[in-house]
């Protein structure tokens, strides 16, 4: 037990307020997976790799003095046709879903060598006014990028939420996802409301790229130190929903980072996939 010490009561907190800022990142970059793997049964590790080439589009925009929060909007209607155009090819030839991981694994690779062609396997950190503000509440230390981001996934988290609950075509999408062919027997247009979910997707992983350009020292071989913890994410909220990744999100991120606190820095990944292989091995039917 030698291993275990006690943090102090300001620092637990602090740690359990990270975890909840970490989390919700957790929970934006899960919220595009979930919603192209429940409903489009298609499994995107390119997601990932989007996310990234976002945040560096954002670093590099914002060496160009452009304000990291106003890129998204050149970001996000970028990578919306990205996405659009993806699930376009994976519908022309239509692929499967399990063949859908194994063409976006490739495509992650080919981003992930785009990124060091142009920006070099170097660190890179983004330098903005927002990272030279920070609260402090109640003696706890809240740094606004941060909160930015908090703000971001929890916001984007309802309103897509919202509109598969309450729209004609968040109602029209989850009919598809639930059989296809009645679907579209009733009239709905599947092929124009996949291109639609596909493009929104990638743009909730560009919108998560900048998130992280704004908190995060930025690597390509980064890309990957991400699937995990997200894919847990994902599988422990469930396929297809809005909300529970981020709830997912933030409760790992809150465990990895009280078990930081707790022990050390290096057990936080232990958490992370123990849940994962805990959610593959008993509720092996939510990755149906």
């Amino acid at each position: 037990m030698s291993g275990f010490t006690m943090p102090s009561a300001t620092l637990l907190a602090q740690s359990i307020l990270s975890g909840v800022f970490v989390g919700a990142l957790y929970g934006l970059l899960g919220l595009g997976l979930s919603l192209s793997w429940g409903l489009l049964r298609l499994i995107n590790l390119a997601h990932f790799a989007f996310a990234f080439l976002a945040a560096y589009l954002c670093y590099q925009m914002a060496q160009m003095g452009v304000d990291p929060l106003l890129s998204l909007g050149l970001i996000v209607p970028l990578f919306f046709a990205i996405g659009a155009g993806l699930h376009w090819g994976m519908m022309k030839f239509q692929i499967t879903p399990f063949n859908s991981l194994l063409v976006t694994f490739g495509l992650t690779g080919i981003v992930e060598a785009l990124i060091q062609t142009i920006w070099t396997a170097d660190f890179r950190k983004l330098e903005s006014s927002y990272g030279e503000h920070n609260f402090k509440v109640a003696g706890l230390y809240v740094p606004l990028p941060e909160l930015i981001t908090l703000g971001l996934a929890v916001s984007l988290s309802f309103v897509v939420w919202a509109v598969l609950r309450y729209t004609d075509l968040g109602k029209a999408l989850r009919a598809s996802a639930e059989d296809s062919a009645v679907a579209a027997a009733f009239g709905i247009n599947e092929k124009r409301n996949a291109l639609l979910l596909a493009g929104t997707c990638s743009a909730l992983a560009s919108i998560a790229g900048v998130c992280l350009a704004l908190g995060f020292t930025l690597a390509p071989s980064q890309i990957y130190a991400w699937i995990g913890v997200v894919f847990a994410a994902v599988m422990l909220g469930g396929l297809g929903r809005a909300l529970a990744p981020l709830i997912a999100g933030i409760v790992i991120g809150v465990s990895e980072a009280v078990t930081m606190a707790v022990t050390a820095p290096s057990w936080a990944p232990l958490v992370s996939f123990t849940l994962l292989i805990a959610i593959l091995l008993f509720r092996p039917g939510r990755a149906a």
